[in-house]
């Protein structure tokens, strides 16, 4: 089915039995597909892995090559609207769809969150602060960078990565040389080291009418580079809170964003600092399936629909535990455990570093923190 143009979709929701698209197949996909249900929509997968957990519960799956025209025409002819559950789809692929049906977020979205040079450029352009960076494409620059930056820093890559890959620490002591060889001459960028209080992400929505709404900021920690808890609300004062959901809130109108954003930020004193966007729903929301008012999946597909957007108040004073590789193996325990809500995302191996589910944990709390209008 072709979907309607731009300005159609914009004035009347996506009626219930319209469909989907999902670029990406991955547990993100499948909660969205989950989330969607409820609300009268199905779903199509497309991306090129073999049996993806999201298509499980999805209505069709496509698996082809993000850039596959072909593959891509025939799918946007099936859906009513496109979106993802993964920010390194070519921005062609994008492109290439828009030209046929909606897509949301956008081609420009997904351009800025997937280059760490681009992102952190776009960020300091609308007011918003980061930690100290340098582009880097060569040996020479990366030793010049370290000078002005230094003496602690982290090199990237610009693009790809997540989970701590394409990243190394230096300090006074690195070998700059090995550290360059380690980027494989890929463009990267260095950023100085910020001695952080505390990691926090605000899921930010943005509707097709420009209505913005967030969660409370969430504190986040990590295991191994790898998000291991996630706590709402995070136990920052009003004036950091107030902070952080405002760079948000500046960030996703500014792209003319529509759907689930997430940004991550390292708390120092009462600064905030941008650390990464993320054109997406985000792992650090998966609490918010039992803890808020309105899941950051179901607000996600009510905002790319159309929906007025949901309530987004905390249930309680919520954690969020993922469960990583041989986690998995305490599913019999938590299934015993009162109040553990558990979620699994049909992935058939166990590897190390591999996110197989979560688990949340929703605790009264009278005084917790609302939405933000």
């Amino acid at each position: 089915m072709a979907g309607p143009d731009e300005d159609q979709l914009a004035m009347s929701p996506l009626p219930p039995g319209s469909r989907i698209g999902i670029l990406g197949g991955g547990q993100l996909g499948r909660m969205l597909a989950l989330a969607a249900a409820p609300l009268g929509y199905r779903c199509h997968i497309f991306g090129p892995e073999a049996a993806p957990p999201a298509g499980q519960v999805a209505d069709a799956v496509t698996i082809a090559d993000y850039l596959d025209e072909a593959a891509l025409s025939g799918f946007a002819e099936s859906v009513d609207v496109v979106t993802l559950e993964f920010e390194n789809v070519p921005a062609a692929a994008l492109e290439f769809l828009a030209q046929r049906v909606p897509v949301r977020p956008g081609a420009k979205a997904l351009a800025t969150a997937q280059d760490r040079l681009v992102e952190k450029d776009f960020a300091n352009s609308v007011g918003a602060a980061t930690a100290p960076y340098a582009t880097v494409d060569s040996l020479a620059e990366l030793q010049d960078a370290m000078k002005k930056i230094g003496p602690r820093a982290v090199l990237k890559t610009r693009r790809l990565g997540y989970d701590g890959k394409g990243q190394v620490m230096l300090d006074p002591d690195s070998d700059l040389s090995q550290a360059w060889a380690a980027m494989a001459g890929a463009p990267s960028i260095l950023e100085g080291f910020i001695a952080f209080d505390g990691e926090v992400s605000v899921i930010a929505a943005r509707g097709l009418d420009g209505t913005v709404s967030a969660y409370p900021p969430i504190a986040n920690r990590h295991r191994n580079h790898i998000l291991d808890i996630s706590e709402v609300p995070a136990a920052l004062n009003p004036v950091q809170s107030k902070r952080a959901i405002a760079i948000a809130t500046d960030l996703i109108t500014a792209l003319e964003y529509v759907g689930i954003m997430a940004v991550e930020m390292f708390v120092t004193g009462d600064e905030m600092l941008v650390n990464e966007m993320a054109p997406r729903v985000h792992n650090s929301g998966h609490w918010s399936i039992e803890g808020a008012e309105t899941s950051q999946f179901e607000q996600h597909i009510r905002a790319i629909c159309g929906l007025p957007l949901g309530a987004m108040s905390l249930r309680g004073r919520v954690e969020m535990r993922n469960l990583i590789g041989d986690d998995v193996e305490q599913v019999p325990a938590l299934l015993a455990e009162p109040g553990a809500h558990l979620h699994l995302y049909g992935k058939a191996e166990v590897r190390p570093g591999r996110k197989m589910g979560h688990v949340t944990y929703v605790r009264p709390d009278p005084g917790a923190e609302g939405s933000t209008p």
